[in-house]
């Protein structure tokens, strides 16, 4: 294995470096509505099902590549 690693140390100008660790105030989203209940995800049989199915699939193409 060839490990080329090149210096991690940079010239930069103090302007570059005051742009780049300037710090962004946070904004609050405005306009949503908290009081509604959001939508539950559920899982049932046919979600286990699928699961499943996709690994048994994957599993399947896994062991026809290596043979």
């Amino acid at each position: 294995m060839n490990n080329n690693v090149t210096g991690s140390i940079i010239d930069m100008d103090q302007d570059e470096w005051r742009n780049l660790v300037n710090q962004v105030n946070e904004t609050v989203a405005t306009g949503v509505d908290t009081t509604k209940p959001s939508q539950k995800n559920t899982f049932a049989a046919a979600s286990l099902w699928n699961i499943q199915k996709m690994k048994r699939s994957s599993q399947s193409r896994r062991a026809s590549f290596w043979n």
